[in-house]
């Protein structure tokens, strides 16, 4: 007897694309460096600094959650899917290069901009913001313990740090716009799901 054959799923049907643990590591590293941000923008905006004054608390707990960022990712590790997703995150194949090129000449045609569960520009992003937030980790270090290393190092630590401070607000500005605009990949990222529809025009060579 031949068995039934399946039925196709709708192209509106909704996948799985994060597990709980990713969502939950993805909320709790963005609050983390919201804190980060906005309480550097206290400490180094005068207007700010004046407005919400108390200067020695905004120190301590700009220092608390720069201490804590690298948490949620070390306890998202145990997570079988996170650490899958990491290795697609770190991987790089003949048809990232493809979809970089495209954003360089900003071509804007969907079949010029392969991409698998992550695009090459996520990638791009996750590989930068994972290596900026480790030089800031040790450059806060070095400010913070400051009887531990010579002169030297803290200046050069506070210059390395408040410049990048800057560049990662200006990055991140551009990470909150792309996902603004993408309503959808939001979606994901609140309920874990996306549609499938979504995924076949964003994510093409993406098989869940």
């Amino acid at each position: 007897m031949t068995p039934p054959a399946e039925t196709p799923a709708p192209p509106d049907a909704r996948i799985r694309r994060f597990s709980p643990a990713e969502r939950w590591v993805h909320r709790l590293t963005a609050a983390l460096m919201g804190v980060c941000v906005l309480t550097a923008a206290v400490l180094y905006i005068p207007q700010l600094a004046v407005l919400v004054g108390r200067r020695d608390l905004v120190v301590r707990v700009h220092e608390l959650a720069g201490v804590a960022l690298p948490v949620p990712v070390l306890l998202g590790l145990a997570s079988r899917a996170f650490r899958a997703d990491l290795r697609f995150l770190n991987r790089f194949g003949p048809h990232d290069r493809l979809w970089l090129r495209a954003a360089l000449v900003r071509d804007k045609r969907r079949s010029s901009r392969p991409a698998g569960k992550f695009n090459a520009g996520q990638k791009v992003y996750a590989a930068w913001i994972a290596g900026a937030s480790l030089v800031m980790l040790g450059t806060g270090l070095l400010m913070w313990f400051t009887h531990l290393t010579p002169l030297v190092w803290r200046t050069s630590a506070t210059f390395v740090h408040d410049w990048l401070a800057l560049t990662i607000g200006v990055v991140l500005a551009g990470h909150i716009g792309m996902a603004l605009a993408d309503p959808e990949s939001r979606r994901g990222l609140r309920t874990g799901t996306v549609s499938r529809q979504w995924a076949k025009r964003e994510h093409p060579l993406w098989r869940p």
